[in-house]
């Protein structure tokens, strides 16, 4: 390319080093494994995208191509609306040392005419707005935020660790939140509780909590249940959602929670915090190699062993700090993505400033997911923690 062109021989230099490929050709290497990225702007694929195409727009494609496809003898087919910006990218990317990259003739216009697959984004204006910055990551795109909208996650306790995940779990734009818990704001927990405020001193944890996160998104579905979970209402309280947040502070609780989660194959969110420390892990049932709650802690402590926060204390930013943490956990689970804490107990402590790692393995003779672990109801592990103050 010698001398200044004008746009018109620009693209007509660029096709004589640059594939061009139908749009039935850029399917046909899809299905072998290519990578097909749509290179417009995120409110033009609002309306519509070529089927498990990467949405990455031209302004970002050489900030982000290299998270999204670091592989560069990967083949990759760029797209537009009409064939001519993917050209442009597509010269970027030859620069960039992909050697196998394709632009496809006609663009996004010519693969509908064509009537190949195309998948519509279920997001309106205001999710596209709301949404926008995780949607430009390519491990979550439309595809990942539908799983979001779709998703229904379960928090018990709307105090310290359940506040900070359900406003990070709502600003995402999970579909459903439901909250368990049966108190009222305290003023002495408002310094870990950043959900409640004290205009709200005295009022039901649950109702103070569906204010602020329905303040926060009102997209999103807030389902509250004013109990305490028990033996007799557990099971009910846990079934239909995706994930469980475990923000409870006794063993009881914590118990029941393993249990109902092993019988309907709930994956488990655990986290605690005491003083200045606080350990997350995920326990996840539908996995053969996960271990549970019971392989962490076999049989319920005394209250004297471990105390809860209103006993012990708790450095008020340490529950945000494990919430956060959940929270994380809990969107990994719904969108598919990243390495979960399956098998790993992941501690923190705020004094030091340090995080440390334990592995931990699924124990053959627990007594909640072992082999030979039998389940005597509800009942039975209530009066088992009760015997101990647990």
């Amino acid at each position: 390319m010698n001398g200044p062109l004008n746009r018109d021989g620009w693209l007509d230099a660029l096709r004589n080093i640059i594939p061009e490929i139908t749009p039935i050709q850029a399917l046909a290497a899809q299905a072998h494994g290519g990578l097909l990225v749509d290179v417009r702007e995120d409110a033009e694929r609002a309306s519509g995208m070529p089927a498990n195409a990467l949405g990455l727009s031209r302004g970002f494609l050489e900030l982000r191509i290299e998270q999204a496809e670091p592989d560069r003898d990967r083949a990759i087919a760029l797209i537009c609306g009409s064939g001519q910006r993917s050209l442009l990218a597509a010269e970027s990317l030859r620069r960039m040392g992909y050697r196998r990259v394709s632009s496809v003739a006609g663009g996004f216009g010519r693969w509908k005419s064509e009537g190949l697959p195309i998948f519509r984004s279920g997001l309106d204006a205001d999710a596209s707005e709301r949404y926008a910055r995780q949607l430009r990551l390519a491990q979550v795109s439309e595809a990942g935020q539908a799983k979001l909208q779709n998703a229904k996650v379960v928090l018990l306790g709307a105090g310290g660790l359940g506040s900070p995940a359900a406003l990070y779990l709502a600003a995402a734009g999970v579909g459903q939140l439901t909250l368990i818990d049966d108190d009222v704001v305290e003023r002495s927990n408002l310094h870990r509780q950043i959900i409640h405020a004290d205009a709200r001193v005295g009022m039901k944890k649950t109702e103070s909590a569906r204010m602020a996160l329905q303040a926060l998104n009102p997209r999103v579905r807030i389902v509250t249940h004013e109990e305490r979970l028990q033996a007799d209402n557990v099971e009910r309280l846990l079934a239909g959602h995706d994930v469980l947040i475990d923000g409870a502070d006794n063993f009881a609780a914590r118990y029941l929670l393993t249990a109902a989660s092993l019988r309907v194959k709930l994956p488990m969110v655990y986290g605690a915090v005491e003083r200045f420390s606080g350990q997350v892990s995920v326990f996840d049932p539908r996995r053969d190699d996960s271990p549970c709650y019971r392989c962490l802690f076999p049989e319920p402590l005394s209250v004297a062993d471990a105390p809860n926060c209103s006993e012990a204390g708790v450095l008020g930013v340490l529950p945000g700090m494990i919430g956060l943490l959940q929270a994380t956990e809990a969107l990994k689970l719904i969108l598919g993505i990243g390495d979960s804490l399956v098998g790993r107990l992941l501690c923190f402590d705020a004094l030091d400033m340090r995080f440390s790692e334990l592995q931990l393995a699924r124990d053959p003779r627990c007594p909640g997911c072992g082999a030979d672990a039998t389940f005597g109801g509800y009942e039975n592990i209530a009066r088992q923690c009760a015997a101990v103050g647990g």
